[in-house]
């Protein structure tokens, strides 16, 4: 059984570039972010001013991110993913050089404006993967985050602790490099002239407008409640570690690689199963239930402890929710128009990242930790409730001669 699952994760050979890339990406990005907790020392400054620098960063990503997305469906998916990850590097090279906090926002900013590659590496599997197969290839993503926090903490606290932003920013950068020649050499374009054109000019699909498409947009609501709630706990832990917690960077490395090692097993073992067992449906909601009581009680832990143990249920219902929940939303939107649908759903992304950083050192700023919780939960109650609304989708099937298929969610 174990064997027959494996091979539906790995069955499609031609993303297999696609998951070294995000894989590679995701770890330059897990070397950095934990040790966003300490930038306010490093730079003089408040953790409300560094969660207004990253959040600076979701701003234009949230602008340039779906540009880059909707322009890879006019001219291909690989060229601006390349550009994306080109300016990926260069935004990590200016982090590691950052003496100032000016030079720190600019490099944010680059990081932003290129900030296309997750939304077009959605973009390629909706291309490649049909609709019944989407969700558990869309979480792999998750695998790449799971593996990912293996080591990338590891190696930015103890970078960060003898080298200061340059050791990260550095050993970020190279393994960019990496993840453009991976593309570069080894990514097939899922979406070429033809078969843009083929769509294009095709008469059988019923296009509908996403922002007349109530199933679209449904989801993505639900999404964005969601995402904003997951962001603002996720880019509140180095500032909840360094301010609550008292932990230092080596200390924040080891409880990221623990907390890491609990979402590798959980994601391994009890993902499958479940998504089996209950369906993608109920699998989200019950996801979404177990976010809500998370993020509640996070706002009340003041030891490292039960922190992991909270993780380890949020790193559960992450599993649940995260890739079924994109499967679904690219289901509501035709072939041709997935860079779009992709994009806005990671335009939501982006507008959580802006609150996120913000919102979460602000509260730890002025506010009793407890406030934390209290707030999130709040935010991610209306997903939780909206999960439970049963819709009528439509799937563009390239089976079926490009027609909608109504499926139920």
């Amino acid at each position: 059984m174990a064997e027959n699952n494996n091979r539906k994760i790995f069955k499609y050979r031609i993303l297999t570039p696609l998951w070294i890339a995000i894989f590679i990406d995701v770890l330059g990005f897990s070397i950095l972010f934990p040790m966003v907790g300490y930038f306010a020392d490093l730079f003089q400054t408040s953790q409300t001013i560094i969660g207004l620098v990253f959040s600076v960063n979701a701003m234009f990503g949230f602008v340039f991110g779906y540009a880059l997305s909707k322009l890879s469906d006019k001219f291909g998916r690989k060229p601006l993913l390349i550009i994306s990850q080109f300016g990926t590097l260069l935004a990590f090279f200016l982090t590691a050089f950052s003496s100032t906090l000016w030079m720190l926002i600019v490099s944010r900013i680059v990081d932003g404006v290129f900030g296309g590659n997750f939304p077009i590496a959605k973009a390629i599997v909706s291309d490649e993967v049909p609709p019944k197969d989407r969700g558990i290839q869309m979480a792999n993503v998750g695998i790449a985050h799971v593996l990912a926090s293996l080591i990338g903490p590891a190696i930015g606290g103890f970078t960060f602790t003898f080298f200061g932003i340059l050791g990260p920013g550095l050993f970020a950068a190279g393994l960019t490099v990496i993840t453009i020649v991976v593309t570069f050499s080894m990514l097939k374009e899922t979406w070429p002239k033809e078969k843009r054109l083929h769509y294009e000019k095709s008469k059988s699909i019923v296009e509908i407008k996403i922002r007349k498409n109530k199933n679209a947009l449904f989801m993505l609501l639900l999404w964005g409640f969601h995402t904003v709630s997951f962001t603002i706990v996720m880019s509140s832990i180095s500032f909840f570690s360094a301010s609550v917690l008292h932990l230092d960077p080596i200390e924040v490395s080891i409880m990221f690689m623990i907390s890491g090692i609990f979402r590798a097993g959980i994601r391994f073992t009890l993902f499958k199963p479940t998504i089996k067992k209950l369906g993608e449906s109920n699998a989200i909601r019950l996801g979404l239930v177990m976010f809500f009581v998370s993020f509640f009680i996070i706002g009340f832990s003041n030891d490292i402890v039960m922190i992991l143990v909270i993780f380890m249920f949020i790193s559960f219902a992450a599993s649940l929710t995260r890739g079924p929940m994109n499967s679904k939303i690219s289901q509501t939107a035709s072939p041709k128009a997935q860079g779009k649908i992709n994009g806005l759903s990671s335009a939501l992304d982006s507008i959580a990242q802006i609150i996120g950083p913000l919102a979460g050192a602000f509260v730890l700023d002025t506010l009793p930790p407890y406030w934390l919780g209290i707030i999130v939960a709040m935010i991610a109650l209306p997903a939780m409730i909206m999960s439970f609304k049963k819709i009528e989708e439509k799937r563009y099937d390239p089976t079926s001669n490009l027609m909608q298929i109504p499926i139920e969610k």
